[in-house]
């Protein structure tokens, strides 16, 4: 029987196993889906596709940074954080940062098409199946991101894998002094999670946005309402620079300052002046494993009782 490719699309969405998996397995069973589904769940890759209903919000952050010029940034989840701490997870990783470094794609399902850099013969997706076969968890590769720079690139991993954060910079002078301070601003990012690197980066929407926020709780406030218009102004301007000091990396209180005064920029140029490096910060990148998704309770006690088919 000839196996077309709209036969192999619909076991593929049937499964979700690999476009060579589907095919073969029609080729073995003659074009049979049901016989076909039984072959893939033999080769673990149907199961796969059961274990890919889960929720994986655990995981790790990689950033790594090659000639000090070239940083990868990557985030893979696994659904518990005994997986992740997994050697054959970590090697996984490995391999996936090895693959973002090697590519030109611009999102994770790009990369999920490529072939694998350690196996040609594979695709990524496929290998991805592969490991949540053998690891017996699903598994995500989230995101990533790199930084071509023609500056300097410094990576900070916090908590083990937990928060990953690149730091981009422009340096005349490149020394370990210049690295140590640039560290020291990923550890800041790390930490308190500035949206933006400087105020020239934040939209005048937003802003606008802030102020509607801000004088409408004015508004509903009894004494502060009854305040001139001036002062009222005055008020929501305070307010949105208080604001802009804290997701703006560069108008940050500078962790380490001694004063508790000084500010992210005013340490970069007390740095660039000590090294004699025109230092000035271009950008950054954090990610924190599993921000953004929505974790699933389960308990536990029901999830073995339906393995166990009780």
């Amino acid at each position: 029987m000839e196996i077309t490719a709209a036969m192999v699309k619909q076991l593929r969405e049937m499964t979700g196993a690999g476009v060579m998996a589907c095919k073969k397995a029609l080729v073995e069973t003659d074009g049979d889906y049901d016989k076909a589904i039984e072959v893939l769940r033999e080769k673990g890759e149907a199961t796969a596709v059961k274990k890919a209903g889960r929720i994986a919000a655990e995981g790790v952050v990689r950033a790594e940074v090659r000639d000090d010029r070239l940083g990868v940034i990557v985030e893979v989840n696994s659904e518990t954080d005994f997986v992740a701490k997994n050697e054959k997870f970590g090697a996984f990783v490995s391999d996936v940062v090895e693959q973002v470094f090697a590519t030109n794609s611009a999102t994770a399902e790009e990369l999920l098409a490529e072939q694998f850099v350690k196996d040609s013969s594979k695709t990524v997706k496929e290998e991805l199946v592969s490991q949540i076969s053998v690891i017996g968890e699903n598994l995500s590769i989230r995101r990533f991101a790199k930084i071509n720079s023609d500056g300097i690139v410094v990576p900070y991993i916090h908590g083990g894998g937990r928060i990953g954060v690149l730091v981009e910079a422009k340096a005349d002078v490149v020394n370990d002094d210049v690295k140590e301070a640039l560290k020291n601003i990923a550890m800041q990012i790390a930490a308190l999670n500035p949206k933006y690197t400087e105020r020239s980066e934040v939209s005048e929407e937003f802003i606008a946005h802030e102020k509607e926020i801000l004088m409408a709780q004015i508004k509903n406030d009894p004494k502060e309402s009854q305040k001139p218009e001036k002062v009222i102004e005055g008020m929501i301007e305070g307010r949105i620079n208080k604001e802009m000091k804290e997701i703006c990396l560069l108008d940050q209180v500078y962790v380490k300052a001694e004063d508790g005064k000084q500010t992210v920029a005013q340490y970069v140029a007390q740095v660039a002046k000590a090294t004699g490096s025109n230092l000035t910060i271009k950008g950054f990148v954090r990610y924190e494993t599993g921000e953004g998704i929505e974790k699933k309770e389960e308990n536990f006690a029901e999830e073995v009782a339906k393995q166990m088919g009780q």
